[in-house]
């Protein structure tokens, strides 16, 4: 594209992006002089294009109140967010993310397309778990409703299978290894709740929501419900470490941390206790075990093994 008419474009983009701006501003921004300014204007306005001016010394121009441009371009940082943007959702699992990313594809400029390209090539992620797509719709209702204090009501499938009418007051999406959770109140249940969004269906919006507690984090309320899933063995050990140092190996969908006299407090729920092992084995700190017994066994077994291993 030739450079008047880049600079055209960029012309269009400052008067949507400021309510008023001067014939100064744009000429130095868009480094041409003032005259050229005005021929861009007489351009747009015989394109249907609402442009007004203002006369004087601080006179300027801005589009017609309520008029809004379609997006016309994309610097090369601006493409590359986007880009970058629509493949994380793609590899959340998205609806629709790769029709939009190949439509961004299909208007950028050659040298721009081969350098997404080559980032989508290169870009790896890492999974803690399968991601699980909600539907589009969805997600738009209950950020919605969310957003306007409203209620919501859906179907919704629990872990075991039982399907049941639901009436939430949401108050924020999370999204954690692939998975997309909402933090709501359960009015038929009187309480908070953490409710995997993939499992919902037919979500429409409802009356006036109940405010949230007082700084409610919708992040830190489903990170603490993950890590009290119900497993196998529930397990509590103290670690002798600092606060700091604990937070910084295990995150709060994993286990629960609480700082004590001698060290601080890991209570964790887990299928295995072999898992438990190793994980305490690479915490490269001391630790003591308060419950359950079986885990000393478990740990014992580990370093007999590791013993084993080093013989050979």
């Amino acid at each position: 594209m030739a450079a008047p008419a880049l600079r055209l474009l960029r012309f269009l983009e400052l008067l949507q992006d400021r309510p008023f701006v001067t014939g100064a501003e744009l000429a130095r921004e868009l480094e041409v002089d003032v005259r050229t300014v005005r021929r861009y204007v007489t351009a747009v306005q015989e394109l249907g294009i609402p442009v007004q001016g203002e006369r004087g010394p601080a006179g300027g121009y801005r589009l017609r109140p309520g008029y809004k441009l379609p997006p016309l371009m994309f610097t090369e940082d601006e493409a590359t967010a986007v880009v970058l943007g629509l493949v994380t959702a793609g590899r959340l699992g998205v609806e629709t993310a790769d029709a939009a990313l190949a439509k961004v594809h299909r208007v950028l400029p050659a040298a721009l397309r081969a350098r997404v390209e080559a980032l989508q090539a290169t870009l790896g992620f890492t999974q803690g778990a399968d991601p699980a797509p909600p539907g589009n719709e969805t997600v738009l209702t209950l950020s919605a409703a969310a957003a306007r204090r409203r209620r919501v009501t859906l179907r919704y499938t629990s872990w075991g299978g039982e399907e049941s009418e639901r009436e939430l007051s949401p108050y924020g999406l999370v999204v954690h290894a692939g998975r997309w959770y909402l933090a709501a109140h359960d009015h038929g249940r009187g309480e908070l709740r953490t409710f995997r969004v993939d499992r919902m269906r037919e979500a429409a919006l409802a009356g006036a929501a109940d405010p949230p507690p007082d700084g409610f984090d919708a992040v830190e309320h489903v990170s603490t419900s993950l890590a009290r899933v119900p497993w196998t063995w529930e397990v509590e050990v103290l670690l002798d470490t600092t606060p700091e140092a604990a937070a910084a190996r295990i995150p709060p969908t994993l286990g629960e941390l609480a700082p004590e006299a001698r060290g601080v407090r890991l209570r964790m729920r887990v299928e295995t206790l072999d898992y438990m092992a190793r994980l305490l084995a690479g915490l490269g700190c001391p630790f003591t075990i308060r419950r359950p017994e079986e885990l000393r066994d478990a740990v014992a077994a580990l370093a007999g093994h590791l013993r084993a291993q080093a013989g050979t």
